[in-house]
């Protein structure tokens, strides 16, 4: 494990980056002590002269040893590299300083953990503009991927398959299903919903009519967050005119988190959707997730900012919060996918299984599960979506108070993958994708 991570590129990186930050140092002391650039000019000089002299250090160490190979010549080098690393490192510089310090700094996160999380995710900018354009590393073709997918190991006895699929490249992670070959036979919606009296009805409504259109069969299941309103009566009568739509009292203390959970503990189908009581989520979205789950994958996950997405009436100050969230955690843990922190999102019975137990009481769970799925190796997919702003009632979302949550999370997932050694990932074969009918 230790040899594989001292060759690992990511350690050489971070090795030669602390070299060349040393040399730095170093020369800002000798200029400054010994060559008498004493002046607030001389200083600001010997800085300029030093950072300059340490970045074309760190780019040779890294072109040499964590990127080896590839054309050496001059024009290659000193009018293409050199350039692009320059602005690879200051996009990471600046990104720290006007970004990451300043967000972190509002939602009043302890200042030594800002500055790591700052380092941190510099390093992480640097690293991978680095990689994808200014070393340009080649990508692995399908035949040199690894044979092997890993799954969490605590769960043997309660996801084994017997299923003797054999494994086909498709460019995704897929794995095995459950024992009636992967098909969704019943599909759950759980919403958490409290004090919704103004948009629970609408939103019910919307979701069976889509689902009843295309012959999917489903459950929804509403759980009522120990409202104030008129929305378990409305419950109630929902129920007593759609057998397919039920609901319970959350038994845990109240909290967006906690009613999901209950949710995701009393669900009776094989897959199952996360959807929001506000009806800011589109039902022929959830019909696609269920085509998508029907092809093989774990996990179908929806993204308001690709080709083909959109937001309608987003507040602006949350949709900037929302971005700059959004892409620390991709950059962090190096993914193409770009909302995380939406809610909406489907997974199969096992899934659930295998990110349990959860962490969150709050909007964290969001994050939480999504990531636990992606570090211990379920497949999913991801397709545009419409979210709209809610017509009725009051966002139950508070960004301040729910920053550092989404934090520890985040951070909490991040240490698992790096840290856990494998211990809550397990080995499944991987079939063939279906083709939707």
């Amino acid at each position: 494990m230790l040899t594989k991570l001292f060759r690992g590129r990511v350690f050489k990186f971070l090795l030669g980056g602390g070299v060349a930050a040393l040399v730095n140092l170093l020369l800002i002391h000798w200029m400054i002590d010994r060559l008498g650039f004493n002046t607030p000019v001389l200083r600001n000089v010997s800085n300029v002269i030093a950072i300059e002299i340490s970045l074309l250090l760190s780019f040779f160490i890294y072109r040499i040893w964590v990127w080896p190979g590839g054309a050496w010549t001059v024009k290659e080098v000193l009018l293409k590299q050199i350039p692009l690393y320059h602005l690879s490192a200051g996009a990471a510089v600046i990104t720290r300083i006007f970004v990451i310090f300043p967000v972190l700094d509002w939602l009043k996160v302890n200042y030594a953990i800002n500055t790591l999380i700052g380092v941190a995710v510099s390093a992480s900018i640097n690293y991978l503009i680095s990689d994808k354009l200014v070393f340009k590393t080649p990508t692995k073709t399908p035949n040199s991927q690894s044979s092997e997918l890993y799954y969490p190991e605590g769960l043997e006895p309660a996801l084994a398959d017997s299923s003797d699929l054999k494994r086909v490249f498709l460019g995704e992670k897929v794995r095995s299903q459950s024992p009636n070959n992967g098909q969704i036979k019943l599909l759950s919606v759980v919403i958490p919903a409290y004090n919704e009296e103004g948009s629970i009805v609408e939103t019910v409504q919307a979701i069976s009519k889509a689902l009843e259109e295309h012959k999917i069969a489903y459950e929804i299941l509403v759980v009522n967050d120990n409202s104030r309103d008129r929305t378990e009566e409305i419950l109630q009568q929902l129920n007593s005119e759609n057998s397919k739509v039920h609901y319970i009292n959350n038994y845990y203390p109240n909290g967006f988190g906690f009613a999901v959970r209950c949710g995701l503990e009393n669900f009776q189908g094989d897959a199952v959707a996360i959807m929001m009581a506000d009806n800011s989520d589109s039902p022929e979205d959830l019909v696609n997730y269920y085509y998508k789950l029907q092809q093989g994958y774990d996990c179908v996950f929806g993204s308001r900012f690709i080709k083909g997405g959109r937001v309608i009436d987003y507040p602006s100050h949350k949709l900037m919060i929302n971005r700059l969230a959004n892409t620390f955690v991709q950059v962090l843990f190096g993914l193409n996918f770009n909302d995380t922190t939406n809610a909406f999102k489907a997974y199969r019975r096992e899934v659930i299984e295998g990110v349990s137990p959860l962490l969150s009481h709050h909007f964290n769970l969001t994050v939480e599960i999504p990531l636990k799925a992606i570090v211990r190796g379920y497949s999913h997919t991801t397709i545009p979506i419409t979210w709209r702003n809610r017509k009725t009632g009051i966002s139950k979302l508070k960004i301040k108070e729910m920053g550092s949550r989404y934090l520890f999370i985040v951070l909490f997932i991040f240490l698992e993958k790096w840290l856990s050694r494998g211990d809550y990932v397990r080995k499944y074969p991987q079939p063939q994708l279906r083709s939707k009918a």
